[in-house]
This record gives structure tokens, C-alpha cells and sequence, in this order.
């Protein structure tokens, strides 16, 4: 059956108001893009609210030219989020990483969906775009991931449906869309899956830059942890790997290297965790 596009749908003619909401640091190689595929949605009626944590590049001068609303806010990515989705006049509220490109049909399939069939949360299908072969390891991971419960998080909200659960949780740098995630189905809302993707665009993605971010992260880790430590391995566990196993034989060299980088960003997670933990214990007894 052909998949129902906005137009379609007698409710959404009213065009709903869509705040798209974007946290930025240093992120003028890609928020160039990421803004023109936000203007070239099929649906009209967005407005576009930058988050920057005072940038150093071309950032803010990209944003003055294509966003509606700048803000500069010196803090991590939950609490920009939730920041811009106080500034928010729209119905709904589209969460997007400034390294992203939407297809065109996205907006318009996520207020469908809301406004016909009753969703109050979208998860939207991300793919992986990017040269070298780390970009082909981080794509088919991403493939794996695909309708897996634990494997996606929603990004497309109805707004009072954000503002009920409490919004991302501030105190997490790790986790907080799966976090989010668990608090809307917990509550009872409905969450559906868009068919039209978000490419994600990893260029020139280093082993070094990923170790970095990764060990950043697992400083943050704890935190995740103590909230939710259930959710926290079931959404980092690689456990699933075994329930794609056969992807070993149609991309041995990619599979096994993706192998090999989960056990490089294990390691640098730990790594990350460790120092947290050390950083917290008194200087007497050093």
C-alpha cells in the first residue's frame, strides 16, 4: 500500500507549526547543509532554532543567514535541547544534530503520522554516510540497529507530549535519547517509525576523533548508569551483534572491523568511566 503523505491527510491541512531545534558547537563544515535540507522539506511550516555553545568557526554566521531564532547557551546537548524547546512556538518539536541532512518527506511524514494516525513520538531511520572505511563500519551498524526497541530513539515529538515526560534528562550527556525514549512508553505514549530517512553524514571520521569523543563519553557514563542501568547495557551491550551474525558473511572485512572498533570505543568507554571515578576519590589517600 502506497505510504500516506501529509497532503493527504484531512487533519494536517491545518499545517501544524514544526520547531526544529539544532545544539551547535564548531559545526559550520556541516550546518550549512543540514539548514538548506530543513528549508527544502516538503513541508512548509518550520521554524529553525539554533542552540550554539559559542562556536569559534563559521557556525553562528551560517545560522544568522538560514535559522529563524539564535541562541547562545555555554551548555551540554540535553540541556541546549531542552532550552530550545522552551523557545519553541511550534505544535511539534523535531530534535536535530547539526550533522545531519533531512530528506525531503521527513517533516512532512512526522506530522502525518501525528496529526492521522495519533502518534505522539516519531523515530526517525538514520543512515550513515561518509568515506573510508571507518564510515563503512559505522553504516552497517547502523543497518543493525534498524527496528530494534533498543536500538532507536524517537527525535519528532508532539510538544506537550515532550513537556509532560519532563523533557531530556540535563544530567546526561550519554544515553538521554533512549532515557527520554523509555519515560514516553513508560507513560503510555504512542510511538511510531517514519519510512523517510536522516542521513548522517561522518566524514573523515578518524580512529583518534572517535576514541576522544567516546572517552568523553564514558566520563559521562555514571550517570547513565545510576539512572538507568538496565536500559544503560541493554542500549550499549553488544550482545546484538550475535543476532546479525550472518552479516559476517556477506561483509566479512566491514563486520569484523566493526568488531574491532566496538572493542577500541569498549575500552575507551572504561577508559572514560575510570577516570571519573578516580577524579572523585580524595586527594589523601593519593
Amino acid at each position: 500500500m502506497k505510504p500516506q503523505t501529509f497532503t493527504e491527510c484531512k487533519n494536517s491541512s491545518e499545517a501544524f507549526l514544526v520547531s526544529v531545534i539544532i545544539p551547535t558547537l564548531n559545526s559550520g563544515k556541516t550546518l550549512e547543509r543540514c539548514l538548506k535540507s530543513i528549508q527544502n522539506q516538503n513541508y512548509k511550516k518550520i521554524e529553525v532554532i539554533i542552540v550554539d555553545a559559542f562556536s569559534k568557526d563559521e557556525t553562528r554566521k551560517i545560522a544568522e543567514q538560514l535559522a529563524d531564532k539564535i541562541f547562545l547557551l555555554a551548555e551540554e546537548r540535553s540541556y541546549a535541547r531542552n532550552f530550545g524547546a522552551k523557545q519553541a512556538k511550534g505544535r511539534f518539536l523535531f530534535f536535530v544534530d547539526s550533522d545531519m541532512e533531512l530528506t525531503p518527506n521527513v517533516i512532512a511524514e512526522c506530522v502525518n503520522l501525528c496529526a492521522c494516525k495519533k502518534a505522539d513520538a516519531i523515530i526517525i531511520p538514520e543512515e550513515t554516510f561518509g568515506d573510508g572505511f571507518l564510515a563503512e563500519c559505522r553504516k552497517l551498524e547502523k543497518r543493525m540497529r534498524i527496528k530494534e526497541f533498543y536500538g532507536e530513539a524517537p527525535r519528532f515529538f508532539k510538544k506537550e507530549v515532550f513537556q509532560s515526560v519532563g523533557g531530556y534528562d540535563s544530567n546526561l550527556v550519554t544515553g538521554e535519547d533512549f532515557e527520554l525514549a523509555q519515560r514516553v512508553y513508560k507513560a503510555g505514549f504512542l510511538i511510531e517509525r517514519c519510512n523517510a530517512p536522516i542521513k548522517h553524514h561522518e566524514e573523515n571520521l578518524s580512529l583518534k576523533q572517535l576514541v576522544k569523543k567516546v572517552y568523553y563519553y564514558g566520563k559521562k557514563l555514571p550517570a547513565y548508569i545510576r539512572k538507568e542501568p538496565s536500559l544503560a547495557f541493554k542500549t550499549s551491550s553488544p550482545l546484538h551483534f550475535f543476532k546479525h551474525i550472518s552479516l559476517l558473511r556477506k561483509h566479512p572485512i566491514h563486520f569484523t572491523g566493526l568488531c574491532f572498533l566496538k572493542l577500541i570505543e569498549c575500552f575507551a568507554y572504561f577508559a572514560g568511566a575510570s577516570a571519573y571515578f578516580l577524579s572523585k576519590i580524595p586527594t589523601k589517600f593519593w
